[in-house]
């Protein structure tokens, strides 16, 4: 009997891979966005009230959802491998937003929101640990953007796509979560052919070695939190991605609910605008991050993204909202995100931690990070609507201001170096792990 041939496309490498992975950040931006977008549409087809409305962004993939999934998928993946989640993280992804695409309720709704959440998660920080490691040392920020940049295109698409839609209402929207699910459908197929990251393999293979050799395994949990390199890196990176993200977050969610009921704009002209933000985001990411983030300074061009960030949420807090104010917060806003915190916490992230737990890592900071985001989305709806939206503003600029000063005081000088020569650097050799390792 001849060998079953392997399901999928054979040989998915290189750039072709880095693609196939980082169409989980479309897939995810895009279910967040594709909610935003409709959301005043099931409030009004649902009669959804406030706290039902802030429910739905708390467990969705853009909250609470996504954190779960991280917490289980980074664990699974560094033990089983990153090609396992790969595998399988979609077929949920694709079931749940199925029901939510055919939801005639409440409940079908929140049940999709959530599967769709957890599926996310799992999938997220794997696919930026994967490209990571599967990229050159002197274009490790560049096949990282693939990432970002197709984070940005997904909702760019989902929002275009909304107001063409638009005149169709509700189903519309139906028609923009089964875009997801094709997409899904198409990017689980090529994966299928795709191989294990290599230095995963790598150091599965010194595991085995040294178990054979009567070595007690590291507690990798253990050592993310009681080696101080460790925790140097968990407060850089969860102090830049959770409060750049209480503020993108919201308005990932939000800010379409945001536009309609404080700046007065229809539901159309609303999608419009973010489709507009996303896009200044995509051409940020590719002609910023990705052209330089190998090149320049990264403290340098964190910085130059944090300091537009925190202009454009001025201008929208301060300013009436009016076309003039809404297109510069737009285009600051945009462009910031390009090369803000989120590109770089998935590159330093990927970075900064050992090969054996990077994925844990990764899953468990995003656990921190979402869960944040769930309780703001909680807050939020009821804060706008009994302190106003300026109250709101003033909570977003203090949140970035943190963000900021974390982010350039403490990135780290990682850039042209592999993973394996940034891990010899920050944790030294395997004997003074195993002796008890302190920071160089």
């Amino acid at each position: 009997m001849g060998k079953r041939r392997k399901f999928g496309p054979k040989n998915v490498t290189g750039w072709k891979a880095t693609v196939a992975i980082a169409m989980a950040n479309y897939i995810e931006a895009g279910s967040i966005i594709a909610a935003a977008s409709s959301l005043t549409l099931w409030q009004a087809f649902l009669g959804l009230d406030s706290f039902a409305v802030g429910l739905l962004g708390a467990v969705s993939a853009n909250a609470l959802g996504a954190a779960i999934g991280a917490l289980i998928g980074g664990p699974i993946t560094d033990k089983y491998g990153r090609s396992t989640v790969f595998k399988y993280d979609l077929l949920v992804y694709m079931v749940g937003i199925l029901l939510m695409a055919l939801s005639v309720n409440f409940s079908m709704l929140l049940i999709g929101t959530i599967i769709t959440g957890v599926a996310v998660g799992a999938g997220v920080p794997v696919s930026w640990t994967f490209i990571a490691e599967e990229s050159p040392e002197d274009k490790r920020a560049a096949h990282v953007g693939t990432a970002q940049l197709a984070w940005s295109i997904g909702p760019m698409i989902t929002f275009f796509l909304a107001v063409a839609v638009a005149p169709l209402g509700l189903l519309g929207s139906r028609l923009i979560f089964l875009h997801l699910f094709i997409i899904a459908f198409v990017t689980w197929y090529i994966r299928q052919g795709m191989s294990e990251s290599k230095v995963w393999e790598k150091e599965k293979e010194e595991e085995q070695k040294n178990l054979m050799l009567g070595k007690e395994k590291r507690n990798s949990v253990k050592e993310l939190f009681t080696f101080a390199v460790n925790r140097k890196a968990l407060f850089l990176l969860v102090g830049i991605y959770l409060f750049w993200n209480l503020v993108s977050g919201a308005m990932g969610y939000f800010m379409p609910y945001i536009y309609e009921n404080v700046g007065g704009l229809s539901n159309s002209q609303a999608n419009l605008l973010q489709g507009f933000l996303w896009m200044f985001t995509v051409l940020g990411t590719f002609f910023g991050f990705m052209k330089y983030g190998d090149r320049l300074s990264r403290r340098f061009l964190f910085g130059l993204g944090a300091i537009m960030g925190i202009v454009a949420w001025v201008i929208l807090t301060f300013m009436p909202m009016t076309w003039t104010s809404l297109v510069l917060f737009v285009v600051l806003w945009g462009s910031a995100a390009g090369i803000g915190a989120q590109a770089f916490y998935a590159l330093w992230t990927s970075e900064l931690f050992p090969t054996r737990y990077r994925a844990s890592a990764q899953g468990l900071m995003y656990f921190a990070v979402r869960t944040g985001i769930a309780i703001w989305s909680l807050i939020l709806p009821t804060l706008m609507a009994t302190l106003g939206f300026k109250t709101a503003g003033i909570v977003m600029i203090i949140f970035l201001v943190i963000h900021a000063v974390i982010g350039i005081v403490l990135a780290p000088a990682t850039q042209g170096k592999t993973l394996e020569q940034i891990e010899r650097e920050r944790y030294g050799d395997t004997e003074s792990e195993d002796n008890g390792m302190v920071e160089r």
